[in-house]
This record gives C-alpha cells, structure tokens and sequence, in this order.
C-alpha cells in the first residue's frame, strides 16, 4: 500500500527525530514542527496506521514510536532516489556551468590584455566557508565503495574507499544515514573532534569508512586544488624597451606560462581576504618595481584586484605591465570588471 503524503510527512518526522535524540517520539512531538499543522490527536491516528502498517513500533505500553526495518527501508530508498536524481542533475549543470566560466574567464583575460595592452591574468574562483550539502555511498566492488560529496556551490568530489571487509547493503544505508543525519548544512569549521568521536562510535566496527568519508569531505570544503589560471597578452611586454631584453622578458613570460608563482599570489591574498585582513586582501593592490611578489618582475608592476562570484567563491585578476604604466587606466579596467563579473556570468548561465 502506498503512503499517503501526509503519512510519508509524519514518518519522516519521526525517523528523523529519532535519529537525532534516540528517543520514542510522540504525537505531541511531531505537532509541535512548523510545517506539520496537524493536531496531536490526527497523528496519533496516522500513527496508528503507519504501525499497523509496520512502518513504526511502540517499543513499550503509553510510549512513543520508532521506527522499523520497513521504515528505516522507506525513509533510505527515498532519501536515496532524491540523491541520486540531485547528483544525476547536478553533474550535467555543473559541467555545463563549468564550461561557461572557463570561457567566461578566458574572455576576461584577453579583454584585460587588450584594453591595457599589457599582459593579464585571471584566477578561476575558490571556494570558502562552504557547507557541506549531501554524501552518498555506493557499493562498487566487495571491499570498495564509492563516496560522493556534494557541497555548497555544487562542487561533486568522488572518493574511493577501501575497507576491510565487504559491506552489504543495510549497513552501506545505514552508514549513509548516520552521514547525513550529522553532517548536512555543517561547514568543516563545524566538524569538530567530538561529532567525529561521535559518529565512529555509533558506527561501531565501521569507524574506519566513516573516518574515510569525513576526510574527503574536508578535501570537499576545501576544494583549493588545481587552481586554473588564463593568461593573456603576453607577447605585449615586448612593447616596451625597459622590458623587452630578452632575459627579462623570458623570465616574466615564464612566469605567465608556468602559473605557479601565480597560484601562490592568488592563493595567499585569498586567504588574506578570507582571514578578514581586509587591507591587505581587498581591493585594488598595487606592486611597484622591488615590491612585486616575483623576482622576476622586479622591472614591472603588478596590480590586482579581487572578484567574487556568488557568496565565497572569490577570484583575482591581475595587470603585469612596465612602472610606467598607466595605472589610472588599469586600475579603472579592473574595477570596472571587478563590478561587472558577476552580472556577466549570470548572463552566460542564461
């Protein structure tokens, strides 16, 4: 028999609740949510039904409920189905979405490179203080499963475990359940030693798979790894005299060609900003000559600016040109860009 809508309400109430307190829930309880508008004496009714229908049990005589195999089945097939169907949606968006910026952000460089004529550089955005969304785990071989992470700003990270022995199917759900019952909406801030301790206890010989999961998840949140950045206008230090010798001029193109010292420069004023060092990771920044975080520029400046995209998804971009350069100029490109991303991108996803 299938459940009614208002049935399918009150048994996840209850599951949930249980899972949360391990506690018999009651009518008075399940009244008592805001988006319930049932009366204690209704639920007691449809509470009757769901354990005769061997959804729920009285464990003891003027008791609460909890919730049976049979319940704990309906509540982890569904929550599963809406899961899989999420990531399903999720990953063809997020490429797709993916796809967009990446082009997006190219176009901004060679805008950047040709407005000043100098060369420029953009950083795809990271992600912080995110939230953890969802895990779901699937078997994929006897002594492996599969872990998919999804947080906040719809970033999917895949994590194969191994484990010591097989796992059947019940304990993957279970396992599943007791993931997402503490760590939904939690940021990695949130997830503290004592909620770990937590969780590998109630997962009992299993501690081990969810020690796995959590550490992929803190990969997850972080999602600071294999930073993109484009370039653009390179060729345009070749312009000027100061800068076109050829062993200044190779040096500053191998450090536009080989990114690395960029990510650093990206990564360490995010993470300025990030720290609240406002000052310091905001805004317009301006290195002149000896200033320039390479030593390679020292002929140079280089001028950035921060961007965000959507609440903690924060980029720079970045002007290299000659100490003469016009900075009146470059710095009312950047600011104009710097504003403007945001409504741009919106328009790409449109």
């Amino acid at each position: 028999m299938e459940l009614s809508d208002r049935k399918t309400k009150i048994l996840e109430a209850i599951i949930k609740n249980y899972l949360e307190t391990g506690e018999p829930v009651g009518s008075r309880t399940i009244s008592k949510y805001e988006d319930m508008n049932l009366s204690s004496a209704t639920i007691r009714n449809e509470m009757s039904d769901l354990e005769e229908m061997g959804y729920i049990l009285q464990p003891h005589t003027s008791a609460g409920r909890i919730p049976s195999d049979k319940g704990y089945r309906f509540y982890v097939d569904r929550m599963m189905a809406d899961r899989e169907k999420e990531v399903s949606d999720m990953h063809e968006m997020v490429v797709q979405k993916a796809d967009q910026l990446s082009e997006l952000l190219k176009q901004v460089a060679r805008l950047l490179a040709s407005n000043t004529n100098y060369a420029a550089m953009i950083s795809a955005p990271q992600i912080h203080r995110n939230k953890l969304k969802f895990i779901q785990l699937s078997k994929v071989e006897e002594n492996t499963i599969l872990a998919v992470i999804v947080v906040e700003g719809n970033i999917l990270k895949n994590k194969m475990i191994s484990t010591d022995q097989p796992l059947d199917d019940d304990t993957i759900l279970k396992l599943n359940l007791l993931l997402n019952t503490h760590l939904n909406g939690l940021s990695l801030e949130e997830i503290n030693l004592g909620l770990i301790t937590l969780m590998k206890e109630q997962a009992g010989i299993h501690s081990d798979v969810v020690g796995s999961v959590i550490d992929a998840v803190a990969d997850a949140i972080r999602a600071d790894e294999n930073l993109e950045i484009y370039t653009s206008g390179a060729n345009n230090i070749f312009k000027y005299p100061e800068l076109a010798d050829n062993s200044k001029a190779s040096e500053i193109i191998n450090v536009l060609e080989e990114k690395n010292q960029l990510s650093e420069l990206v990564s360490d004023s995010l993470s300025k900003l990030n720290e609240g060092e406002e000052s310091q990771g905001h805004g317009i920044q301006v290195y002149i000559g000896s200033e320039s975080p390479f030593d390679s520029m020292k002929d140079c400046s280089v001028v950035t600016a921060t961007y965000e995209l959507e609440e903690g998804m924060r980029g720079m971009m970045s002007i290299i040109g000659p100490k003469r350069m016009d900075y009146l100029k470059v710095a009312k490109t950047l600011k104009t860009l710097q504003e403007q991303l945001d409504t741009l991108y919106k328009k790409k996803e449109e």
